[in-house]
């Protein structure tokens, strides 16, 4: 983003003087950190409230799962990180920047992960991203750039689908594929689940299967629903009924509303990052609803659009549709 006297220097201006109304990011705390920042210094008045708690997958079990995947890391011709999380959580151990070695070598350099750094990614081994956030996530991990597929820059969608249409094409018969991904804790006693809040992994992971290739999966980060104190939910209940601006970026996070109390969203806006964070958003009550893609630029000029009709006067009838 350009500063006061970068490309949008016009518009911040005009947005300073758009009433004051707040964007509410709902991402994970360290995520919500860096888009606050982002929107501030983009000229709106950004405040997180994360609807999602994320945190290590850290059992005996997960811990062992996560060295022997990379220790067979060479054995895979391609890695699906499902976010940023995966990322984050699978290199954590292994924060220098990666070495590319020959495949040949590679099964026995990763052997010795456990022990030493910095990691060792098999030259010839394709790392999967739904979005470019993930890919941006793959790169600061050290992943060479060459070695990252994702969904075309102009897609119109980012996610499973968009991932597929960019990889499906390939002969996957007999190739063995790693999905990294997150698991949600649900029920009173924080258990595990695989509930509809993945639909898209699933979806990558059948379209895999079928094209005859075998696919593992790899828990290395937990979600869960945020316990609120008085000052968030109190943040919530403002933000149903002044004319603040939810960005949205997970179905899960809309449901984890609920742990904050009964809200009253039918004068609510939000502000979804895919069509199907859009559907519960409008099932959960808010009154208004609009989608994006979920890159910073697109963010921007939906809510430009989004506030700027509210300050017209039409933010009853206002309906956008950002491909």
């Amino acid at each position: 983003m350009g500063g006061p006297h970068g490309r949008h220097a016009g518009v911040v201006t005009g947005r300073a003087g758009m009433g004051g109304v707040r964007v509410i990011v709902t991402r994970p705390e360290r995520e919500s950190r860096q888009w606050v920042e982002q929107l501030q210094r983009a000229g709106f008045a950004a405040e997180a409230l994360p609807l999602i708690e994320i945190g290590p997958a850290a059992s005996p079990a997960d811990v062992q799962a996560l060295q022997q995947a990379w220790q067979s890391l060479a054995t895979y011709a391609a890695c699906l990180f499902v976010s940023g999380n995966a990322v984050h959580y699978f290199f954590k151990q292994n924060r220098s920047a990666a070495q590319v070695i020959p495949a040949q070598a590679a099964i026995k350099t990763i052997a010795t992960m456990a022990t030493e750094a910095p990691p060792v990614l098999p030259a010839g081994l394709r790392f999967m991203a739904p979005g470019p956030g993930t890919a941006a996530a793959l790169r600061a991990a050290g992943v060479p750039a060459t070695q990252i597929d994702g969904p075309a820059a102009d897609a119109q969608q980012f996610d499973s689908q968009a991932l597929w249409q960019a990889a499906g094409g390939r002969d996957w018969r007999g190739s063995r594929v790693l999905i990294v991904r997150g698991q949600s804790l649900a029920g009173p006693h924080g258990e595990a689940t695989d509930s509809a809040a993945a639909p898209g992994r699933d979806w990558i992971a059948r379209q895999w299967t079928s094209a005859g290739a075998t696919v593992d999966f790899l828990r290395v980060y937990l979600r869960r629903a945020p316990q609120p104190g008085p000052a968030q939910r109190q943040l919530a209940l403002s933000a149903g009924r002044d004319g603040s601006v939810w960005l949205l970026s997970s179905s899960e996070a809309v449901h984890n509303l609920a742990s904050f109390g009964a809200i009253d969203l039918r004068r609510a806006r939000a502000l979804a990052t895919h069509p199907r964070i859009a559907e519960a958003a409008r099932a959960a009550g808010w009154g208004l609803v609009v989608e994006s893609r979920p890159q910073l630029e697109d963010i921007t000029q939906a809510l430009d659009e989004m506030i700027g009709s509210a300050a017209g006067g039409t933010a009853g009838s206002i309906e956008l549709g950002h491909p």
